[in-house]
């Protein structure tokens, strides 16, 4: 089973490889401002999961914490915080 999962994989780089490799040339004009647009994406996608780790923070500490105490321990915070 691996075995072809690894063929397949293979087999889809090496078409991956032969595709970039045999391509035509392509005669495009990228302005200036292209170069502003994905500036101005990337800076967006930053800015984004900032604000999302920023709003989930406290849900994503109180996570990590729970995974690394034992079950037992919260078996009894959770009775002594009612």
């Amino acid at each position: 089973m691996e075995q072809s999962v690894c063929r397949v994989a293979l087999c889809r780089v090496f078409a991956l490889i032969l595709l970039l490799l045999l391509s035509p040339s392509v005669f495009a004009y990228l302005d200036p401002s292209t170069g502003s647009m994905v500036v101005s994406v990337l800076v967006g996608v930053f800015a984004s999961i900032g604000l999302a780790l920023k709003t989930y923070w406290y849900k994503i500490k109180v996570f990590f914490k729970r995974i690394g105490k034992p079950a037992t321990n919260l078996a009894n915070e959770s009775s002594t915080e009612e």
